[in-house]
This record gives C-alpha cells, sequence and structure tokens, in this order.
C-alpha cells in the first residue's frame, strides 16, 4: 500500500473516531441535562404535591378520612397536573384510591406500586424511569403518615418526548456525520496526495538516477522535512557520482597502468630476445658480439631499474615510516655535490640554497624525491645558450617550501594534471630515449602524500617549469596531520 493511501485510511479513521466519540458526547451530555432537569422538576412537583396534600388535609381532617382525602385532591389536582403529570394515591394496603383508572388503562400500575413498596419512614421519597409500551415514563412518590395506615402519594409524567427528540438528534448526527466524513475524507485524500507529491517525485528521480541519468537532481527549495530530505538526497546523489567516477578513473588508470607496464617490458625484452637470437643463431665478430652484449646489459639494467621503482611504489604505503629530524643543509649539501656533475656535464648552471630549518620525515624518501625532480629538469633541457636549474628552499611560518625552477621546454597545461599517474610520459619517444618510464613523478607523489606535504607544478611552454613542495616544519603538525593527536 502506498504512503498516500496509508495517510488517507489513517487520518480518516481518526477523522471519524474523533468526530463520532465529540459528538456521542455532547448529545449524550445534552440529553443527560434535559433528563436531569425533568428528574428535578418531577421531584419539586412530588414534593409541591405532598405539601399541598398534608397542608388541604389537615384543614378538613375533622370531617373524617375520606372526606378529607377527597377534598384535598379536588382542591390540588388541577394545579399539580398542569405540568402534564399525572398523580395519584395508594393507601397503606396497596389499594389505589386516586387516580388507578389511568395508571391501570396505560398498563402502568405495576411499575408505580414497585416504587410505592420501596418506601419506607427512612426513605420516604423516591422516583424511576420506566420503558413501558413503547414509552418512557417518570414515576416520582413519597409516604405520608397523616392518615390511618399511612399514604404514598405519586406522580407519573410521560417523557417520550425527549427521548424521541435524542433519537431524532442521533440519526441526524449520523447523516451528518456521513456527509462530513465523504467531504472530508475527499478533502484528506487530496492532500495526502498534495504533501507526498514531493516524495513520489523523489521517487521517480531515484528511478531515473539509477537508470543512468546521473545529471538529474531534485529541486525542491522548501524548509520543511522533504525539502531536507531533497537537498540530502542531492548530496548523496553528487557523492555517489563523485565515488562513481572516481571508481572509472581508478579503472582507466589500472588498465592505462598494465598497457603502459606491457609496453614498457615489451620494448627491451624484444631486444634482449633478439640480440640473444643473434648470438646463439648466427656467427658474429667480436664487434657484433659485443654490441649485442652491451644491448642485452642496458636493456636487463633498464628492466630492474624498472623493477626497482615499481617496488618501491607498491612497498611504500605497506612499510610504516619513522620521521626523524632532517636538516635542510644536510639536503642542500647531498643534493649539491650528487647533481654538480651532472649539471657540468650537461653545460646546465646549477644552484642549491636551502634555508636553514629542521623537517621531519624519511631522509632517503627526502633525497629521492628530490633526485627525481631534478633528473625531470635535466631532461627537460633542450640546446640553448642559457640553461639553468635552482632549487630553492624557503621557510614559511611553521611550513617549509621546496621550489625546483628551470628553463626548460616546460609542460602543456592539459598534461600537467596526469604527469603523477605511473607510465604516464608527455614525450615517450624522448623519455625512452633518455632512459626514462615515467614512474618518477609517481613516486614523488606518494612520498610527498606520506611526509604529509603538498605538490605545485606551474609550467609554461618554451619557458620552463616551477615545481613547488610545501612540508610542515614541526614532528606536532607531522602527528596532527597523520591523526596520532
Amino acid at each position: 500500500m502506498k504512503f498516500a493511501d496509508k495517510l488517507f485510511l489513517v487520518m480518516t479513521a481518526l477523522l471519524t473516531l474523533m468526530f463520532a466519540l465529540f459528538g456521542m458526547w455532547m448529545l449524550l451530555s445534552d440529553f443527560s441535562r434535559l433528563l436531569d432537569k425533568e428528574i428535578e422538576r418531577g421531584n419539586e412537583e412530588s414534593r409541591m404535591f405532598h405539601f399541598l396534600f398534608e397542608m388541604g388535609y389537615q384543614s378538613v381532617e375533622e370531617f373524617g378520612e375520606e372526606y378529607a382525602i377527597n377534598r384535598t385532591l379536588g382542591s390540588i389536582t388541577d394545579s399539580v397536573e398542569r405540568g402534564g403529570s399525572h398523580v395519584f394515591v395508594v393507601g397503606g394496603d396497596g389499594t389505589y384510591i386516586y387516580g388507578g383508572e389511568y395508571l391501570k388503562s396505560m398498563g402502568l400500575a405495576e411499575e408505580a406500586g414497585k416504587l410505592t413498596n420501596t418506601l419506607n419512614q427512612e426513605d420516604n421519597y423516591g422516583h424511576c424511569i420506566r420503558k413501558l409500551n413503547d414509552g418512557y415514563y417518570m414515576f416520582t412518590a413519597a409516604r405520608t403518615d397523616i392518615a390511618d395506615g399511612g399514604l404514598c402519594l405519586g406522580t407519573c409524567k410521560e417523557l417520550t418526548d425527549i427521548y424521541d427528540n435524542r433519537q431524532n438528534l442521533l440519526y441526524r448526527y449520523r447523516v451528518a456525520l456521513v456527509c462530513l466524513l465523504c467531504v472530508g475524507g475527499i478533502s484528506v485524500y487530496l492532500l495526502s496526495r498534495y504533501i507526498t507529491k514531493p516524495i513520489r517525485r523523489l521517487d521517480r528521480l531515484a528511478g531515473r538516477i539509477a537508470a543512468g541519468e546521473y545529471d538529474l537532481r531534485a529541486h525542491n527549495k522548501s524548509q520543511d522535512e522533504i525539502g531536507a530530505l531533497a537537498r540530502n538526497f542531492n548530496r548523496m546523489a553528487d557523492q555517489l557520482v563523485e565515488q562513481m567516477q572516481k571508481k572509472v578513473l581508478e579503472a582507466k588508470q589500472k588498465e592505462d597502468f598494465t598497457a603502459a607496464f606491457a609496453h614498457e617490458l615489451k620494448t627491451p625484452l624484444t631486444s634482449i630476445i633478439g640480440y640473444a637470437d643473434m648470438l646463439n643463431s648466427m656467427k658474429l665478430s667480436d664487434a657484433e658480439c659485443h654490441d649485442a652484449y652491451f644491448y642485452i646489459y642496458s636493456q636487463g639494467k633498464r628492466l630492474e631499474s624498472l623493477s626497482h621503482k615499481l617496488l618501491d611504489l607498491v612497498s611504500m604505503d605497506k612499510n610504516p615510516l619513522v620521521f626523524k629530524p632532517v636538516y635542510t643543509m644536510a639536503l642542500e649539501e647531498n643534493l649539491r655535490i650528487t647533481m654538480r656533475p651532472v649539471w657540468k656535464q650537461r653545460g646546465i648552471s646549477g644552484k642549491v640554497d636551502l634555508e636553514k630549518a629542521i623537517l621531519y620525515g624519511d631522509e632517503e624518501l627526502l633525497l629521492s624525491l628530490f633526485y627525481n625532480l631534478l633528473d625531470n629538469a635535466v631532461k627537460a633541457m633542450d640546446k640553448q645558450d642559457i640553461c639553468f636549474i635552482l632549487v630553492k628552499g624557503t621557510c614559511l611560518g611553521e611550513n617549509y617550501e621546496f621550489k625546483v625552477v628551470d628553463n626548460g621546454r616546460g609542460i602543456p597545461s592539459e598534461e600537467i594534471s596526469r604527469i603523477t599517474e605511473a607510465f604516464y610520459m608527455v614525450d615517450k619517444s624522448r623519455s625512452r630515449k633518455e632512459g626514462g618510464a615515467g614512474i618518477g613523478m609517481a613516486l614523488c607523489q606518494k612520498i610527498i602524500q606520506l611526509h604529509n606535504g603538498m605538490l605545485k607544478i606551474d609550467s609554461r611552454l618554451g619557458e620552463g617549469t616551477v615545481i613547488k613542495v610545501t612540508f610542515p616544519m614541526t614532528r606536532h603538525q607531522y602527528e596532527q596531520r597523520q591523526g596520532k593527536i
């Protein structure tokens, strides 16, 4: 069952119960009030009848009991029965002295006798209501001892009109309740459909997104719970789409990685197999054998270097690093000694200038990072009059920034975002010619991430490249970024 139908049924049931209970309470309370008034009026008439009878009886008692009773009833009956009541008098032996004919003709004598029999000296007033002959009657009675054996003075009044009026009101209320529920039910149904309309729209939207329309979003701007649900739904859809795009990108990167890795293996293996086959199947001169051995050796070393870099790339995350103080002056000296002969051989004007500071990290990995960056800078140099490479280190508050600047060929802007992917090379033919495999920048990115650093690359074709690497400079920052404190 749909939510709108459930809401309609629940609201209709609640309305029915509320109106029924309220209406019944209102009608019954009104009827009870009217009935209480009639009972009170009947008791007042009974007491008045009792008072008038005793007063009249005492005034003529000297002329005899029978005369006094008849004379008194004759003088007061009209005034008592003026309100629609009928009076009756029962003697001490249970015989009707007055009003018995009316009671017997109406079939009320037995009920009146039952009431008078319940009266005694302690409880000399009483009343009751009985349903007789499809009518409702109220009997009141009072006992008096002014005559021999005592008398019971009573009244009988028909209350059928009150009960009929109650039945008529109940019937009209039922009709009104049915009409009200029809109108209210229709209103509740329309209201439930209107309230659940945004939910149905969101349901259809979820189905369309599940079918592949990932750019769709909910446009409910209300500030209620449904609006909040729509906004959370949009955030969820954005996160799912982002995760899907990441998964697609990761799958593509893995596919590219596999293809590039296979290609990188194919080239040296082809050379090794080819030259090995020549040595095995052909008679070569000493010079040709030397060349074949050299190619086999160089390509083998290339495969060895590739395997070491791949192992480094895979194992970095698995081996926990122990951060120790690293002095920038030691880094500067190591880089200067290592790169000086390379720069001299290539005719490059190089400079390493690191401001004194203490970092926390793995010194060997940091050196590997800068060797790779500087190696790439060297390979980016074309034949030109002035070639320079600058390594600059600067303290920036609690961070330390390294800059590697060169005036090489530069990197196309559309390629910058991909150069940290494994096996990705901007110029594949030049990179392979210079012994590159496209793993160096991937290693650099991994080392920077392990040290909680940030990498930024600015480059222009034909003008050069500026690579900025920023590290936190205190142990506290390292531990804070790694979630240790």
